[in-house]
């Protein structure tokens, strides 16, 4: 872990205090501000720092709340109009959300509320994910997973540095989590991978869960399957476990209990 921080360091110059309002005012658009005030306001957001990940539909903020905690500000670009169709894809038919707005810019404040209500709900399930804290139209803030300004690492950043013992336990944790999300919060993430997977203190947590859908969604079990083919393709390269079948059947348990 410490290795991983190192090299981050090296190759991230932390944006200057005062270059962080042009930076902002970059990406920003007046709505967005408007968010921003209201949640300024509300005492949620206290500053914003840096810019930490980026891309094609959201810019990840580094800040800080009034309780002098580290927060993720995530915000939505509401330009990023060429994510239209596959926001609908992961919307439509999810019984949570009956109506599609025709406006873009409606569509995307739908967006971040989906991931602030999936967020909530995983949270209170037990599973490891960003705690919620506020959300204004297309801004949302959560709890910052890793310190100083620098997110934790990616399990696909991080597992040449970990031993055998470490990854064994994270593929477990990462089983559970799942089987949580599907059993107890019914929804199903979507776009699962060792890519939206960080580890933070000796625990996985899943990460950017905008397209996860309910599990009744008509596309459910197809998206479910896709993730667990994901993680059992990372892991298996990586330490000895059980066969596909076996490691599916265990976490499909629940919903064929369900149907009996």
């Amino acid at each position: 872990m410490k290795r991983y921080f190192d090299e981050k360091g090296k190759v991230e110059k932390r944006i200057k205090d005062e270059d962080i309002v042009k930076t902002v005012d970059e990406v920003l658009d007046s709505f967005t501000n408007y968010h921003i005030d209201k949640l300024i306001n509300k005492r949620i957001i206290k500053e914003i720092k840096g810019s930490f990940s980026s891309g094609k539909e959201s810019k990840l903020y580094w800040g800080k709340s009034y309780n002098n905690e580290e927060i993720a500000i995530k915000i939505f670009l509401t330009s990023a109009a060429e994510f239209r169709k596959s926001i609908k894809e992961y919307i439509s038919g999810d019984p949570r959300f009956q109506s599609i707005p025709n406006k873009f810019r409606s569509l995307i404040y739908l967006w971040a509320k989906k991931e602030y209500t999936n967020l909530d709900k995983l949270k209170k399930n037990g599973i490891n994910v960003p705690q919620p804290l506020g959300l204004s139209g297309n801004v949302l803030v959560m709890e910052f997973i890793g310190e100083n300004g620098y997110r934790a690492p990616l399990i696909n950043e991080i597992y040449k540095e970990l031993e055998d013992e470490e990854i064994e336990k994270i593929y477990h944790d990462t089983k559970e989590n799942i089987m949580k999300m599907v059993c107890n919060a019914k929804i199903v993430h979507a776009d699962l991978s060792e890519y939206n997977i960080m580890y933070w203190k000796s625990k996985p947590y899943i990460i950017d869960v905008s397209q996860s859908v309910d599990i009744n969604h008509p596309n459910a079990m197809s998206y479910l399957k896709r993730d667990l083919k994901n993680v059992y393709s990372f892991f298996s390269k990586l330490i000895e476990i059980e066969e596909y079948e076996e490691y599916e059947k265990g976490i499909l348990k629940c919903l064929e209990e369900k149907e009996e």
